[in-house]
């Protein structure tokens, strides 16, 4: 098969939510549908000792919530689909925004009661930014929902895309009975508290009396809605989608399996394959010959068993094939890889080679971290996965002595994961770690004593922002380091950072040393 074959039959999307829209859920019952799992875990019950498929590590199984981003791939209809399953909780928004950039479009989910919630929105602005096609599913129509046109309305207006809905729901909460299907005109009937999977009724005519006979008096609203979202709507634009400007709609159930196989009919068929990507140098196309990639995210512990290390590779050109030598960009080094893996969240199989759109797993020592450009020679760099300046900052402590070392080793492979950052104090030489939000330190205490034998306290500090810093004129940069030594850190790549207490001391930093870049992502 012929690499651009194998490239056109590849979807890579992301699913990104709010917390609780049911995102774990959806992915679930796509992998359900596509018959990578013949069980689907449930993300919150005890009842049921199995999780979500996505949730693999310990901690997400216990929160029932998602706290990194899981890689999964299944073949569907002859399609090759790669799902990236996001964290949906504003601490862990990073590593989404790393996702996105590895993804070729996204699945948006969002609670039919609760409407657009603000994590919502900050996805959408790196979709929006980054011009990625966007679908959007609005899910728990077996729940009161608000009223369906006011709902689009408010999508429409918070996230800043038109959309154009491809299915509709018929009533909501206890008296939901489907959806109408526009995209392929087909009638979908929801049963309660039934799970099997529902196959569509053919139904071009809206006006014939079999209607009344499947959904009985909600005929006459249905007829009228339709009248409207046709009157409202225009045809669907797959160009327009194609280009980012444009979101379909689809409705359903991911907790009753309802209207998944209806988005994922649909998914395959209008979602785009990988597409080109901008490198600093030059646009890299799929189709060229020869093989390039990035690291968008690092794993630790992915098997506890083995305490094993993974860099997630986006492949964006070319054919990757196991043993081969291929360049690490930054080091200048060459390498090859002979156990390449392909995954399905926790587990990996080896694989012989992978084309643009997939994800493959490179064994890692330490040698990769996250934004390193793979080639298969070429000196290319590629652009857009950053650290974000950090909000809240503690100092971490050893709570036991004779497990240093592993506590070491522990800190230092969960920072390179991109869960927090690490700063060392120039000062003192005291190891501090900032984060986005409270939750990450929680998880990083978890992490650290369950995956790694070791236990830390932190102490809280007050402090403002870190910011990353450079000069053209050594003389100012050896002045201002002089003068704000106390205040003066190192990255885990030895950079120098700016620890300011508040904004004025910032604005003022920022004044009075004019030869001085204040930089707030760790990109530049």
């Amino acid at each position: 098969m012929s690499n651009q074959t194998e490239i056109r039959r590849r979807r890579t999307f992301a699913i990104v939510s709010h917390p609780d829209a049911g995102k774990t859920t959806l992915t679930e019952k796509l992998l359900l549908f596509g018959g990578a799992i013949h069980v689907a875990g449930a993300v919150k019950s005890n009842k049921i000792k199995k999780g979500a498929t996505s949730d693999f590590m310990e901690i997400e199984r216990q929160r029932g919530i998602s706290v990194a981003t899981s890689v999964m791939g299944f073949e569907y209809d002859g399609y090759k689909v790669n799902i990236l399953d996001t964290p949906g909780h504003q601490d862990f928004q990073e590593d989404t925004f790393r996702t996105l950039t590895a993804v070729d479009s996204v699945i948006i989910v969002i609670d039919a009661a609760k409407g657009v919630e603000p994590q919502t929105e900050k996805l959408m602005n790196v979709c929006r930014m980054r011009k990625t096609p966007v679908i959007v599913f609005i899910n728990k129509l077996d729940r009161p929902t608000q009223d369906t046109f006011e709902l689009l309305d408010d999508i429409e207006r918070q996230l800043q895309i038109s959309i154009n809905p491809l299915s509709w729901p018929i009533n909501n909460g206890p008296e939901f009975k489907g959806v109408y299907n526009i995209f392929n005109k087909s009638l979908n009937l929801f049963k309660a508290n039934v799970q099997d999977i529902e196959t569509g009724i053919s139904f071009d005519d809206l006006n014939s009396s079999e209607l009344e006979k499947h959904i009985g008096n909600d005929a006459r609203k249905l007829r009228e809605d339709l009248e409207l979202v046709y009157g409202v709507f225009p045809p669907f634009d797959h160009d327009e989608y194609l280009a980012g400007n444009l979101a379909p709609v689809f409705f359903g159930s991911a907790l009753y399996n309802f209207g998944i196989q209806e988005l994922l009919d649909a998914f395959v068929k209008i979602a785009p394959w990988p597409r080109s990507v901008q490198t600093e140098e030059r646009l890299i196309d799929p189709e060229d010959d020869k093989f390039s990639g990035f690291v968008f995210k690092i794993h630790a512990n992915i098997d506890p068993n083995h305490r094993s290390r993974i860099a997630f590779v986006k492949v964006c050109s070319g054919k990757f094939i196991r043993n081969s030598m291929y360049k690490q960009v930054r080091t200048g080094k060459t390498f090859r890889i002979s156990s390449p893996t392909a995954f399905m969240a926790s587990q990996k199989e080896i694989i012989e080679d992978a084309y643009p759109g997939d994800i493959v797993g490179f064994p890692d020592n330490g040698s990769f971290i996250i934004g390193d450009t793979i080639s298969e020679g070429e000196d290319i760099h590629f652009k857009g996965l950053p650290s974000f300046s950090p909000e809240l900052f503690k100092f971490v402590e050893n709570a036991d002595p004779m497990k240093t070392k592993q506590l070491n080793k522990g800190v230092d492979q969960l920072m390179d994961e991109g869960v927090a950052q690490l700063f060392t104090s120039q000062f003192n030489g005291r190891k501090i770690i900032g984060t986005v939000g409270q939750l990450q330190f929680e998880v990083i205490q978890y992490r650290l004593e369950h995956e790694y034998n070791a236990k830390c306290r932190f102490e809280p500090m007050q402090m403002y922002k870190a910011c990353w810093i450079q000069s053209d004129n050594p003389k100012s940069l050896a002045e201002f380091k002089n003068r704000k030594h106390q205040k003066m850190a190192t990255d885990k790549r030895g950079r120098d950072v700016f620890m300011a207490d508040s904004q004025f001391i910032l604005d003022m930093a920022q004044s009075e040393f004019k030869d001085i870049r204040f930089h707030f992502t760790s990109e530049f």
